[in-house]
């Protein structure tokens, strides 16, 4: 493979993750500039939210686990420790949880009127659409996704 072959080939394998990163990269350039109390403005804050929740999807997905749930990769193979292995079946769960509460925090410490306060706000909401959805897909199904 050439040099720029090797170049291109994580980018390709990457794309999505990196595209949704721009889009979020953009969104706050452009809320940034722009006055929340105008509809643009206000759209841009929702914006960053939800396109945060679709990079995190995107990444956590692919990475991470979450036993029983027909939306997320399983794990292969066990590992030798009881507790290692738990951590790893729910590490999805579990980074969602932990970093949500981060963002509670955050949030908390905000005036949730003011500018990043709102987008912050938005952000926990989003945590919790996904956290909920992973929760949701241990049990529930949908015929016609790919689980059925």
């Amino acid at each position: 493979m050439t040099q720029t072959g090797q170049t291109a080939q994580p980018l390709r394998r990457h794309s999505l993750s990196l595209a949704a990163l721009g889009v979020v990269l953009l969104l706050i350039v452009l809320y940034c500039k722009s006055d929340p109390a105008t509809h643009i403005g206000s759209f841009f804050g929702n914006a960053i939210a939800d396109w945060t929740g679709v990079l995190v999807t995107v990444v956590m997905t692919k990475y991470l686990y979450e036993k029983g749930s027909a939306e997320s990769k399983q794990p292969k193979g066990k590992l030798r420790s009881g507790s290692l292995e738990f951590l790893r079946e729910h590490s999805l769960t579990l980074v969602l949880l932990i970093t949500g509460i981060g963002w509670v925090l955050a949030f908390r410490a905000m005036d949730p009127g003011s500018r990043w306060g709102q987008v912050v706000g938005n952000i926990v909401s989003e945590w919790t659409q996904i956290l909920g959805l992973v929760l949701m897909t241990k049990r529930l199904i949908e015929i016609g996704s790919k689980q059925r």
